[in-house]
This record gives structure tokens, C-alpha cells and sequence, in this order.
């Protein structure tokens, strides 16, 4: 793997000295946190199938630091408990010292690691300065997947009440408030805010749609970023786009019992993630749908993609990312991308959750391709791409906003800034937030949007406005 970069300089800023846990908690424990993190690591070992690959990981060394190459923080820092395995080592010395025979003889024959509340201490503040991308693991020559590490040492510390109240308080309001979704938009502002968007699309488009909610039998239940229908519905408007010029209108539906995509719980509990795939995989349920389709957010794609199989039983669904829906719908003709309309220098961003894996590289270049004459790639891209800096749920902790502009996304806007790209095409709610912030940050001349934003601009709708019309609207718009 190429896990060279030029991005090591710094640009424009110099990394500051970040303070110890940068992140509020809600009603923080501060008495016997060892004792306590003990029973809950004793818990999860219990019902969880976490051992099997504990004890797989605590047969290598995990300490020959190749996984440093490959870590945007660390780049940043130079500091060496941002490597990832000296974080991983934190958990797995715990693991070994206290669950496993070889551990429990050493402590009785003298010394060896003893579990304390310093360490508690890196802990708190090594797993939250993790973004999870989990490049390191494609650096490790062992296979430790040092991502899920951090992610079973967040879940740790959430069971004994040590966790970002950023991500508590989203995900509390996803699973027991009125509105069940991260950004607290009430039934009634879903459907006036559908209406709104039906009125924008027919101005802009030249056709009078209307969003289907709540049919029943349909192909395809559509779950988004709730953030889309207020903050990116360009993104939105988007899909929609490609869904009537395909000719699939009456295929999709959106559902008001539950209208998130977002699983905050990915980022820090296995059991909030559980809960929050059977309440999307319930919806479908209840309209007697075919097919979760995922609108463009890379966590929602990677939870509902990786997640549905394994909670949802006898009703896992099949999940589509809708680049994917997209990319099939290119290629048997369904739709029409105009290749004149994108004059600017466009890029694209990966998003960790859905590139990592490989699961989705490829089909957003060919789409890209298909119609912008000025396509330029990052590098590294791909598999091997580097975290925007806000990943594994940073970006919604407004706290550390400084920690994310200069030392989690250092690495990202120095890329950018060397694509001399004039938009970046970044699929994912999460990703666009943290890279607008960083061209606001660094002061880099790019836009940031979703692709499906790009897409929005080139499609050809059958009897509405053509793309080139709607350019010309746009441009006297802007006058």
C-alpha cells in the first residue's frame, strides 16, 4: 500500500497543543472508574463474540508502529500515543492482564500491567482522538483492525457513562424522543419541508413533483442523513432527480415512522447500533417494502450495508447505496448526464465507512467520469484515501472543532489544497461538514457538495427544462 504524503508539512497553521478530553460528558464518573470498567469489559466479553479476536490480536506484538504511516493524527502530532497501536495496546494489555489465564498467573508470580486510573485517563482521551477511519489496519502486517479497537474501547467506556454528550444526546433522542431522529425534525416539518422542496424542484426543474411518503408495496424505502432535508437538499433534490428521469418514481417512498438513516451508534456502542437497525429495518417492515435504499451519508450506508444482516434476521433487507442506484441506472441508459454543464476542476472525497472496505470506489469515479471533463483524483484516493478528520462521530462534537481543523483534518485539507480542484464532490453528511469547515479554516478556494448535488446540475428530465436552461436560471439567479 502506498501510504506516502506530502501532507506531513503543515499547512498554514501550526497544531496546537490540544487540551486533555476536549469533549463534554454527561454526568461524568469519577469514582472506582477501574473497578467499573472491569465489569463492563467483563460484560461485553460475556455476550458479545469480542474474545475470539482479542485473543487473536493478543498473539502478535500489535507495538512495531508501521500503522503510524498511515495515521492523519499522528502526521499531524509527531506525539506517540497517536499511533494506533499504542492505543490498542492500552485495551489489549487490560484484556490480557485480567481475562486471560497467562495474565491472571503473571499478576499472581509478580508485577506485570496493572489496570489504573492514569490509564483510564489515555484512554478517555486516545479513543476520541481516534477518527476511526481504520487506515492504519491496511498499514498492519498483523491484520489488527485497530479502528474496531477504538470502537469496542468507546463502547467500554459509554457502559460505565464516559462518552462525548454530543453523541449520548443524539442518540437518546433517536431511540426514546418524540421525533426518533438525530436532528429532532418533527413529522409536520418533514412533510411542509417536502412540500417546499416539490415547489423548488418544479421552479428549477420544469416538472411537478410530488414525494411519495408513507406508500405501501414499494420497491424501494429511502433512508437519508436526516440533516439532508434541512441543511444539504440539493443532495436530496438530487436523488429525486435521478429517481423521476429514471422513470422509478412510483418505485420509492419515504416513511414517517422513521425518516433518519443516521447510527450514531457505529461510533460507540453495539447496542445502541442494534436498536437503531431494528427501528429502520421496522419501517420497511411496515410498508411492506423490498429494498432499504441509503441516500449519500457514509456511516448511514456502512450501518445499514454491514448491520441489517446481522441484526435483522429473518428480514434483512438488501441495501442499496443510491450511488450505486445511480451508477446501474448510467448504465442501461436510464438516464442522461450532460457533459457540457461542469466546466470547474472537480475531485473527489472518499468516505472512510464506504471506501475503506472497498465496497464503494469505483462507482462514483465512473459517474463523475461519465459526465466532468476536468476530473482530477486525490492522493492517496480510494482504499487508501485519508480521513476528512472528522470521522467515527467527531465531527458532531462542536467542542473539538479545533482539534478537528488542525490536527484531525491537517493531512485532508493539505490533499485538497494540492488537487487545486474548485469543488469536491464528498458523498457523505458528516464528510461535508468537517471539509466545509476546513476550506473555511485554511481558506482554500473549493466548494464542497454532494455528488448527487453535481448530478442535480447535468441531468436531463424528461419534458422539463433542459440542463443548459436551468444553468442559465441559475446564473441570472445568481446576478
Amino acid at each position: 500500500m502506498d501510504g506516502s504524503t506530502n501532507s506531513a508539512a503543515p499547512i498554514g497553521v501550526q497544531a496546537p497543543q490540544i487540551p486533555k478530553y476536549p469533549y463534554y460528558i454527561e454526568n461524568p464518573v469519577t469514582d472506582n472508574r477501574v473497578g467499573r470498567f472491569l465489569e463492563a469489559f467483563a460484560a461485553i466479553l460475556t455476550y458479545s463474540d469480542y474474545r475470539p479476536l482479542l485473543d487473536s490480536y493478543c498473539t502478535s506484538s500489535a507495538k512495531c508502529n508501521r500503522c503510524a504511516v498511515a495515521c492523519p493524527v499522528f502526521l499531524a502530532t509527531g506525539d506517540p500515543r497517536d499511533i494506533p497501536c499504542f492505543r490498542t495496546n492500552l485495551l489489549l494489555e487490560t484484556y490480557r492482564r485480567y481475562f486471560t489465564i497467562g495474565g491472571w498467573l503473571k499478576s499472581r508470580f509478580g508485577g506485570g500491567f496493572e489496570l489504573t486510573e492514569e490509564i483510564i485517563d489515555e484512554m478517555l482521551d486516545g479513543f476520541y482522538r481516534c477518527t476511526a477511519c481504520r487506515r492504519c489496519t491496511r498499514e498492519c502486517p498483523m491484520g489488527v483492525d485497530h479502528g474496531l479497537i477504538t470502537h469496542l474501547g468507546r463502547y467500554i467506556l459509554s457502559l460505565i457513562g464516559i462518552v462525548p454528550k454530543a453523541l449520548q444526546v443524539s442518540v437518546r433522542e433517536q431511540l426514546e424522543g418524540e421525533t426518533r431522529n438525530t436532528s429532532k425534525i418533527p413529522k409536520a416539518a418533514l412533510l411542509n419541508t417536502l412540500e417546499f422542496l416539490s415547489e423548488e424542484m418544479e421552479e428549477m426543474l420544469g416538472v411537478k413533483l410530488q414525494f411519495p411518503v408513507d406508500q405501501p408495496n414499494r420497491d424501494h424505502v429511502f433512508f437519508c442523513a436526516v440533516s439532508d432535508y434541512l441543511l444539504e437538499p440539493d443532495t436530496l433534490m438530487g436523488n429525486a432527480a435521478v429517481l423521476y428521469a429514471a422513470g422509478d418514481w412510483d418505485r420509492w417512498t419515504i416513511g414517517t415512522g422513521n425518516y433518519d438513516g443516521i447510527n450514531y451508534g457505529l461510533f460507540y456502542s453495539d447496542w445502541h447500533l442494534e436498536n437503531i437497525i431494528k427501528q429502520l429495518i421496522g419501517e420497511v417492515t411496515r410498508l411492506n417494502g423490498k429494498t432499504i435504499l441509503i441516500g449519500e451519508c457514509g456511516h448511514a450506508s456502512r450501518s445499514a450495508h454491514d448491520f441489517v444482516p446481522v441484526f435483522g434476521g429473518r428480514e434483512a433487507y438488501p441495501v442499496t447505496n443510491f450511488m450505486e442506484y445511480t451508477l446501474d441506472c448510467i448504465r442501461k441508459g436510464k438516464i442522461t448526464l450532460d457533459p457540457t454543464i461542469v466546466t470547474e476542476r472537480v475531485t473527489y472525497h472518499d468516505p472512510c465507512n464506504i471506501a475503506r472496505s472497498g465496497w464503494i470506489v469505483d462507482q462514483p469515479r465512473e459517474i463523475l467520469r461519465s459526465f466532468v471533463k476536468d476530473f482530477v483524483d486525490m492522493k492517496p484516493a480510494g482504499q487508501d484515501n485519508f480521513c476528512c478528520g472528522g470521522g467515527g462521530g467527531l465531527v458532531s462534537v462542536d467542542e473539538m472543532h479545533e482539534f478537528r481543523m488542525s490536527i484531525g483534518g491537517r493531512v485532508k485539507a493539505e490533499q485538497l489544497r494540492q488537487t487545486q480542484a474548485e469543488i469536491c464532490i464528498a458523498p457523505c453528511a458528516n464528510c461535508k461538514k468537517q471539509l466545509k469547515e476546513l476550506v473555511e479554516y485554511y481558506q482554500l478556494p473549493c466548494k464542497v457538495m454532494g455528488l448527487h448535488d453535481l448530478i442535480l446540475k447535468a441531468i436531463e428530465i424528461p419534458g422539463g427544462k433542459t440542463p443548459a436552461e436551468r444553468k442559465e436560471d441559475a446564473a441570472m439567479f445568481e446576478l
